[in-house]
């Protein structure tokens, strides 16, 4: 076993000079009964929109003040220890910019040893030991209550996760064998790595306590007077704690290694096996079913000093920072104080798209909405479907009736154009052709007021010839959202050489009340993310017009790590629209990009894959290979030359579009594929993949980056 004593952690310190230190501030409280217990309240001394962070140094002195505590509960002056935080966070868990500074696999070793040998004092004080999780409780965060015997929450705490597999790790200061014993392997595995691989998806309180990982929950207006008086009912056996999901003998000898096999299973078909985190923290999930803390402990520290000298978590270290910072600040957006006020929103249209923009436009900016299309049917067709998306969110108890009721007296559908007349931002979600896009601006430029802005959720098609036939093109721009339109993050924000800076700055001002990302580009065929993607999708077309069969070509791809294969994705966005912009980009760029004319004999059919019931596609339907017969040639391609052939593809296509200057820089492609495609944070997006597997230097004699983004390896 691992001797954490034994350990000389100062190295670590030369780490963190610039740490923003969590200190360990510690009171004691008189319980009701007379007993005495030592609160422990985590606090950076930032406001909460700086969260505590658990560094080298924090780490040191909320030991010092353990081995404090343990003196003094040896001496009978203290009965029990709690930790909280300051107000709305416990803990955001480890200071990730002290972690991707580590140096050595030596150094990620001690990082997680340091973190076991304080955390795990939580269970080593000689008395009871509590966590009030009074807020947002992240990784580390949630280590430090899991460590403990006891845990509450607020009610109202922001989130609880343990969300390392997001950012390629593992939970490594103790998540990874204490939850699985604490809640059982399926409500762990459910943790650790499902909801980490669902776009980081995080526990509401309510479901911490029902999955049993706290013991009791309280509302917010009382927490820790609540809380204190549960713990001192369970120092005096007047609360009897029930562990109600902890495993038994019978589910570690049945129950788990079956679900840890269906576990690997599910991974297998929905991520591939590229990613190293999900398949590490399995294993660690696997084997907590046995042996003791100890050896559970210095497991994790092994996995945890391999992976954050890795490749793919310095991939995610780059695309972590890409999100948490220049997302929320993007490059080139025109001042603010330039935004025109949107006091109502029209939408042109009222088929699914236009209804999901209309939804999500009246739900973030609360401002009154109109809907409009050819006839009053489409109209009534499309204010249904708002009202019933809001009667769900009601259902879900995402919105109290009044708050309901309100949101649907702002939406209103007509066929009078007239009635946008007071409409200060005006979208379009009318079908992906330049004639029919320039007729309906055409009819309400004459409608909405002079400084009224325009904008277009083309895909593909160039705004600028769009907006040609505008008296005041300049007040059009691009506004590129992402299917489905309520979840994706992304929008793309297309200026062309006439749009103004009031139109642009009104853009990224609504897009970041909508809750939305929002990257500026150029007007060029395709923006970003579809033109990557119609490369991607192109080199899995021309392959099998080759003659590769179909599930070569799937497989081919699976290095890549993306989150759907070429034909799944052409399945999802269908195969009318994958066509389109197949041909948009092949008339573009005819010398870079590959189309067929069978694309769009394909997509008249009503079935084109075959797929099992996890979505993975299994062959053609019987119409497909009808369509297909006697148009594929005879020279199939190996796996091996159709993945080269996609990297290089996909490293010449953004280096010729920073030359072009479609965007402000690489970071910019790789935040618009992680945000609009889901590339893999592992990947980076797609430039650090590139540089580390030489297509950067094959295709242009360079790295998009210097130096590569490569992990620190020993």
């Amino acid at each position: 076993m691992t001797d954490y004593e034994q350990i000389d952690f100062t190295p670590l310190l030369s780490l963190s000079d610039d740490e923003v230190v969590t200190h360990s501030r510690v009171r004691d409280v008189t319980l009701p009964s007379g007993a005495t217990l030592a609160l422990i309240t985590l606090d950076n001394g930032r406001d909460h929109t700086r969260p505590n962070t658990l560094g080298p140094r924090t780490l040191i002195e909320l030991g010092e003040r353990l081995d404090e505590l343990k003196t003094r509960a040896a001496a009978g002056e203290i009965d029990a220890v709690a930790v909280t935080g300051k107000q709305y966070i416990l803990a955001a868990g480890a200071d990730l910019s002290d972690i991707t500074l580590v140096g050595s696999k030596e150094n990620a070793r001690k990082v997680a040893q340091l973190g076991h040998h304080v955390l795990g004092r939580l269970s080593d004080l000689g008395v009871p030991t509590f966590a009030f999780v009074n807020g947002l409780a992240l990784g580390g965060g949630l280590e430090i209550a899991l460590n403990s015997t006891y845990r509450t929450v607020d009610a109202s705490a922001a989130a609880i996760a343990l969300p390392e597999v997001f950012l390629g790790i593992i939970p490594g200061w103790g998540g990874a064998y204490l939850l699985p014993n604490l809640i059982g392997i399926e409500n762990a595995l459910e943790v650790v790595i499902s909801n980490p691989l669902k776009q980081n998806r995080m526990l509401k309180p309510a479901q911490a306590y029902d999955l049993g990982i706290v013991d009791a929950i309280f509302p917010a207006s009382n927490y820790l007077e609540d809380s204190l008086r549960w713990a001192d009912g369970v120092l005096s056996g007047a609360v009897k704690v029930e562990r109600r999901n902890e495993p038994g003998r019978i589910e570690r000898m049945t129950k788990w290694p079956i679900a840890v096999k269906m576990a690997r299973g599910m991974l297998e078909s929905k991520i591939g096996t590229v990613p190293a985190a999900p398949y590490a923290a399995l294993e660690l999930l696997d084997r907590a079913r046995s042996g003791t803390r100890e050896e559970g402990f210095a497991r994790e520290d092994e996995a945890l000093a391999e992976l954050v000298t890795g490749d793919q978590f310095a991939a995610s270290m780059y695309a972590f920072d890409l999100v948490q910072k220049r997302a929320k600040r993007p490059v080139g957006a025109p001042d603010k104080a330039l935004a025109k006020k949107v006091t109502k929103v029209g939408v042109i249209g009222a088929g699914l798209m236009a209804s999901q923009f209309a939804l999500l436009f009246v739900r973030k900016l609360q401002v009154p909405v109109l809907i409009t299309d050819l006839d009053q049917a489409r109209v009534d067709k499309g204010i249904a479907y708002i009202h019933e998306e809001i009667g769900k969110l009601e259902a879900k108890g995402r919105l109290d009736a009044d708050a309901a009721n309100r949101l649907r007296a702002l939406v209103h559908g007509t066929v009078d154009k007239s009635e946008y007349a007071d409409c200060d931002f005006v979208i379009e979600a009318v079908f992906e052709e330049v004639g029919v896009k320039q007729q309906v601006f055409g009819e309400i430029e004459k409608i909405v007021a002079p400084d009224a802005i325009l904008a277009t959720n083309t895909s593909s098609l160039s705004v600028e010839e769009i907006g040609s036939t505008l008296d005041h093109p300049e007040r059009l721009v691009g506004f590129h959202f992402f299917n489905p339109v309520a979840v994706m993050p992304l929008i793309e924000i297309v200026k062309t050489p006439k749009t103004s800076d009031d139109a642009l700055s009104t853009a990224f001002v609504v897009a970041k009340g909508l809750g939305k990302n929002a990257v500026l580009t150029a007007d060029a065929p395709g923006f970003v993310v579809n033109r990557l993607l119609a490369k991607v999708m192109g080199e899995a077309a021309r392959a099998v017009y080759e003659g590769t069969p179909l599930l070569t070509v799937e497989k081919a791809f699976q290095p890549l790590g993306l989150p759907m294969t070429p034909f799944q994705l052409i399945d999802l966005v269908g195969w009318k629209v994958a066509a389109h912009v197949q041909d948009t980009m092949a008339g573009a760029f005819p010398e870079r990009f590959f189309a067929s004319e069978n694309f769009h004999r394909l997509a008249e059919l009503d079935r084109v894959v075959e797929k099992d019931k996890s979505g993975r596609v299994t062959g053609w339907t019987k119409g497909a290979e009808k369509v297909l017969k006697g148009a594929v040639g005879d020279t199939p391609a190996s796996e091996s030359d159709i993945l080269r052939r996609v990297q290089d593809g996909l490293a010449q296509e953004i280096h010729v579009m920073l030359e072009e200057d479609v965007v402000p820089a690489v970071e910019d492609i790789d935040l618009c594929l992680i945000l609009g495609a889901g590339w893999p944070f592992i990947d980076g997006g797609a430039s650090p993949y590139l540089d580390r597997e030489g297509a950067s230097e094959r295709v242009f004699g360079d790295t998009f980056h210097h130096p590569v983004i490569v992990g620190i390896g020993e």
